[in-house]
């Protein structure tokens, strides 16, 4: 939200006022809270009918400094807000020198000077400003109905960029930018979001947490050019500065402080093959889908159920349309005698047709309105009501619906919506409406979550979620909504998933071939690449059918080449998903996450290192020009063998079986030697591909997790010479070596490969 008219003026019907000077310093071991005046104050008389802000500084975690601004104290405070982790004593160090207080956590310093003008200075290890709340820096401001605002604004450096803010559509680099954060459904061609998160990352080493579950505005760059400011409509508001120094580390210590992603189990890295929404379809319809995969040879892991699996109008009642699906739990063993998991779509609305609508309002799980009517409108489904996830009983209640779809075969669940959640209602725990319309969706995929893995154990539960709030990422997986069929859609599905993963999300996903309308079979071809090559990868459409031979043969040959090569790269790719769960740092990842000292990289939304080893640039073209650019070293074209030195920009052409898919110098693959399913024995002659640096001593380490994320063996690559020596630890079985563009050699505990003279630099 804008308050000013331009730099001097302040808008029509807006009064603010903004921390002046310092009036006191109460200091803590741990902690300090200021007082500051809104104007200058020359004699006491100046204190009289006049605004006092209460500023307090605090530290909840290493590295991690929150600031919390309050005009009037007294405001009821009904919740929700979010579950923050953290040391409840404070993690801080307050020091007074004269008038400066400062307040150290781990790398990061917070300096106030009584002295000077009101200013929060943000500071390195190094003692180098990161960011200040200056002149303008603190404040609040009315308008003339009524509303009451507390804002922050933070100083943005020359060059610096901003990222994140949950799964935005618009340019990646989030500068020159307005964001409400809001859940809505507005698809991937707008600026709204299903996933809002309030917290973004600085391209100087610093993140940035708004800890406000409801509505925050933020202006970066955008009313003040060289700020970033944020609101909200209280009278508080609290963010606070997450140390770096490298990007990896402001995300390690933010989903520390939110929540880390839990593990998917490894079965949900293979294809997802979908019914499609409004297509017909009936067991004989699922039964030729997965007939015609296996006739073709394209590994199929997940068949998933979309909305009319149940009956019209009835959404949800979690019950089979009898007339199309008379035998569920029959169809449902069927598949499973095939090896197939099964997915189900399901929302936390109940229409009123359904039986359930009738047993939910007796029961008091409905959310009402104030007048005690129960909240209900027509869009999506008729006459429909919210569940009340506030509620335990009501929890436990859409639980139980739902646990009698698990005994019957069901393996997982697609969260679909909660983001349409109206703020004139009453909740029954209480909770703020406005506070409760972001929040709502972590309620939701945290019961479906929480059930998956009660009943399914844990490392077993995976959702396929649309909405999402800071903390959301705790249940992966979430994809990226309703896009168009079209390269434009496919890249602003890309854009998304990078400002999602630069928001503490670690795995993530999007319907391949794009959702609304019938794709062209070359954005066909191009998508399932990208698509293959993502964190979880999903066949599905609206209103036609995602089956690869609708797409014409050489799409299937492009289903089959990717699916089977991502099955190869499980091991590698479970690995990254392990880091994920351990640190934070995602799966996919944007260039600036892995190379922040290359300026080059910072604006890259069209490529993304998928993992930390493997630089993948999707083709966007139906004559396969893309452009790609590769930062310092030596990079080698895991399907051709091809190398390129950079930094360099390159513009190369690909069929469809193909696209840049470069190996970072130094790098160390471990490949499955079975690529049928996506969770085989990866110990079972796996094959380490290694690509060693091109000069200099060599040494590598590599781990290949089991089913569970924990270590299984550990391989050690050093450089002997004009060798290479793997040894083998914590596993007996053999194993192969191959050297990109060398020699290969298979044995066991030890492995000995000669280099040759382009692998040894020589």
């Amino acid at each position: 939200m804008k308050f000013t008219d331009g730099f001097w003026r302040i808008r029509d019907g807006v009064q603010i006022s903004y921390a002046t000077e310092v009036r006191d310093v109460r200091a803590e071991s741990k902690r300090f809270t200021a007082h500051a005046a809104v104007k200058k104050v020359t004699k006491r008389g100046d204190t009289l009918n006049a605004p006092l802000l209460r500023v307090d500084c605090f530290s909840p975690a290493e590295g991690v400094i929150g600031v919390r601004v309050t005009h009037h104290a007294g405001k009821r405070r009904p919740g929700p807000d979010f579950a923050l982790t953290g040391d409840p004593d404070g993690a801080g160090t307050v020091r007074r020198d004269g008038t400066v207080t400062e307040l150290a956590s781990g790398p990061l310093t917070l300096r106030l000077d009584e002295a000077a003008p009101w200013a929060l200075a943000f500071l390195g290890p190094d003692g180098r400003e990161l960011t200040r709340a200056g002149a303008k820096g603190t404040a609040f401001a009315t308008t003339d109905d009524g509303a009451h605002h507390v804002l922050a604004q933070l100083a943005l450096g020359v060059g610096e960029q901003i990222y994140g803010l949950g799964e935005r559509f618009t340019p990646f680099v989030k500068n020159g930018q307005v964001v409400d954060v809001w859940q809505a459904d507005g698809g991937t061609s707008s600026e709204q979001a299903y996933k809002n998160i309030p917290f973004y990352l600085s391209s100087r080493g610093y993140g940035v947490f708004v800890n406000h579950p409801g509505k925050v505005s933020f202006e970066v760059g955008s009313e003040s050019v060289g700020q970033v400011q944020f609101s909200v409509e209280d009278q508080t508001i609290e963010y606070h500065v997450v140390a770096g120094p490298t990007p990896k580390d402001v995300l390690a210590r933010y989903t520390a402080l939110t929540g880390r992603p839990a593990l998917p189990p490894a079965w949900s890295f293979g294809l997802w093959l979908t019914t499609s929404f409004t297509t017909d379809y009936d067991e004989a319809t699922v039964t030729s889908f997965v007939d015609g995969m296996a006739e073709r040879g394209i590994p199929l892991t997940v068949f998933h159920f979309d909305c009319f699996w149940m009956r019209e109008y009835q959404w949800c009642d979690f019950e089979w349309d009898p007339d199309v699906f008379p035998d569920p739990e029959g169809m449902l063993a069927r598949l499973k005698e095939r090896g197939l998991r099964v997915s189900a779509w399901i929302n936390p609305y109940i229409a009123q047709k359904s039986p359930l609508f009738d047993e939910a309002a007796r029961l008091g799980h409905l959310v009402r309105r104030p007048n005690g009517d129960i909240w209900q409108w027509d869009l999506w489904q008729a006459g429909m009501g919210l569940v009340d996830f506030t509620s335990p009983d009501a929890r436990a209640w859409f639980q139980a619906k739902l646990k009698t779809l698990l005994d019957q075969g069901v393996d997982c669940f697609k969260t679909d919506f909660g983001e349409r959640v109206p703020t004139d209602v009453v909740w029954h725990d209480g909770s703020d409406p406005e506070r409760m319309h972001n929040y709502y969706t972590h309620l939701y995929n945290r019961t479906v979550f929480e059930l998956l893995e009660k009943e399914r154990g844990q490392g077993e539960a995976v959702l396929f979620a649309r909405s999402a709030t800071a903390g959301g990422q705790q249940y992966p997986v979430h994809w990226g909504g309703d896009c168009w069929a079209s390269f434009e859609a496919m890249a602003e599905s890309l854009r998304g998933g990078l400002s999602l993963s630069l928001s503490g999300f670690g795995f993530w996903s999007h319907d391949i071939g794009g959702f609304e309308g019938t794709p062209d079979p070359a954005v066909f071809k191009r998508w399932l690449a990208f698509g293959l090559l993502s964190s979880h990868s999903r066949l599905h459409g609206s209103s036609s059918y995602r089956v690869p031979w609708n797409f014409g043969e050489e799409a299937v040959e492009v289903a089959r080449r990717f699916t089977l090569l991502k099955h190869r790269l499980m091991p590698y790719l479970y690995g990254a998903a392990a880091e994920a769960h351990r640190t934070g740092v995602p799966v996919m990842r944007p260039m600036v996450l892995e190379f922040p000292g290359d300026p080059a990289c910072r604006p890259l939304d069209r490529q993304y290192l998928l993992g930390p080893d493997l630089l993948v640039a999707p083709v966007f073209t139906e004559d396969g020009e893309v452009e790609v650019y590769l930062p310092a070293g030596t990079w080698t074209h895991l399907l051709t063998g091809e190398r390129v030195t950079g930094p360099a920009w390159r513009t190369e052409r690909h069929g469809y079986d193909s696209l840049p898919l470069y190996v970072r110098e130094g790098a160390v693959l471990p490949l499955a030697s079975d690529d049928s399913r996506p969770d085989g024995d990866w110990l079972e002659n796996p094959t380490l591909l290694v690509h060693p640096t091109t000069a200099g001593d060599y040494t590598a380490e590599v781990t290949v997790p089991a089913l569970t994320g924990a270590p299984a063996a550990h391989f050690t690559v050093r450089r002997d010479g004009d060798r290479l020596r793997v040894s083998a630890q914590g596993t007996d079985r053999p194993f192969t070596v191959r050297v990109a563009g060398g020699a290969s050699a298979s044995g066991a505990g030890e492995v000995v490969v000669p280099l040759g003279r382009a692998a040894a630099g020589g």
